[in-house]
């Protein structure tokens, strides 16, 4: 098992935040694989993460609004 440290993301409480079915039929038609639950909830820490990154570049720059290139690295 693989141990990693905790990001900013995991201290957020989150529902999940992508569509499960959407990411399970994506996963199939593309691969004929199976995706478990902790996939979408591992893909919902990832966007968290984005997301909080995002609100940083914004505040960052003056905005108060996040962009599509508060995203970019």
């Amino acid at each position: 098992m693989v141990f990693r440290a905790p990001t900013p993301a995991d201290q957020v409480e989150t529902e999940t935040l992508v569509v499960t079915s959407k990411v399970k039929k994506l996963v199939r038609d593309r691969s004929g694989f199976n995706s478990s639950q902790c996939f979408v909830d591992a893909l919902t820490r990832k966007v968290v993460e984005e997301a909080l990154k995002g609100i940083e570049r914004a505040k960052a720059a003056g905005r108060k609004t996040v962009m599509g290139r508060d995203l970019e690295s």
